[in-house]
């Protein structure tokens, strides 16, 4: 499936490692991304646009930026389609390109997530596109929270619907929730439930690869935690958000009289977006090689 996306899955599942999903909505962060990531060349990433992100760039458009930058790396780069919200949007972002989908039906009851997550998949797989489903509530949005987020045992994935979920649909890999969140918390950011995500493992085997989304602002030891519970695939988008921010608004008033926007953006906002990603990817190395 595109470039042995799936081969790729299942040498880090063998491995217990992981691999990052970074999203971007414009060229600076992508660019960022690229110049983190190119300091631990073979090193394997995915690219993300959630459906806002993609409808802001144009389906066609990142999916041409994406297969330009694989002509000049050497790292393995795949591009997913985050959290699509409809068997339309997905089917565009297929024809227009995207390799990987995947699809948020976590807002329906179980069986009208599990009845149209099949649609997508049969429809997908027929083309040889990898498929992400998710189940369970995931609270928060990509931002930064000052108030602490209580988290209910009701919102998480439970095992034994993960399964009847997987059975059903068929999907490729599955977005759970364990703890984790959308967004950054200040105060009191919730711990992943490592035992549950074992649970899950457990009950999935390795039919499927577990994805967790929210990765922005978990401790390095718990994204560690949860890869050797069975965690494959970490998407980061917050924490590249707040980069991007920090570093614009400095830039800004360092370039008052400025009116050339690769002025002000280069080199400050793609480096400081490059320094998350080196940050990230160290966590992950012993874990690939």
């Amino acid at each position: 499936m595109g470039q042995n996306i799936k081969s790729i899955f299942l040498k880090l599942q063998k491995k217990q490692g992981a691999i990052y999903q970074f999203n971007f909505s414009d060229l600076s962060q992508l660019r960022g991304i690229i110049q983190g990531t190119n300091k631990t060349e073979q090193i394997p990433f995915i690219l993300g646009t959630s459906e806002g992100e993609s409808r802001y760039l144009g389906l066609r458009l990142a999916v041409s930026v994406v297969k330009a930058i694989k002509k000049e790396i050497k790292n393995p780069v795949f591009l997913n389609l985050d959290h699509g919200k409809s068997f339309d949007y997905i089917k565009k972002a297929i024809n227009s390109g995207y390799k990987m989908v995947h699809f948020d039906g976590s807002g329906l009851s179980l069986g009208e997530n599990i009845k149209l997550t099949k649609k997508i998949v049969d429809f997908a797989h027929k083309r040889g596109i990898f498929v992400e489903g998710e189940i369970g509530y995931l609270k928060g949005e990509s931002k930064i929270y000052k108030k602490e987020l209580q988290i209910k045992s009701s919102d998480m994935t439970k095992p034994n619907e993960a399964f009847e979920f997987v059975r059903k649909t068929n999907v490729d890999s599955l977005a759970i929730v364990v703890g984790n969140i959308h967004g950054i918390y200040t105060k009191n950011h919730p711990r992943l439930d490592i035992e549950r995500i074992k649970e899950i493992k457990n009950k999935l085997g390795s039919r499927v690869f577990l994805v967790l989304h929210g990765g922005s602002g978990i401790p390095n030891k718990e994204l560690k935690e949860a890869i050797r519970a069975g965690i494959v695939k970490i998407n980061i988008n917050t924490e590249i958000r707040v980069a991007w921010r920090e570093a614009f608004e400095k830039s800004l008033k360092f370039h008052r009289d400025e009116v050339a926007p690769y002025k002000i953006i280069q080199p400050l906002v793609i480096n400081n977006i490059a320094k998350i990603v080196e940050k990230k990817i160290k966590i992950l190395k012993t874990s690939i090689n």
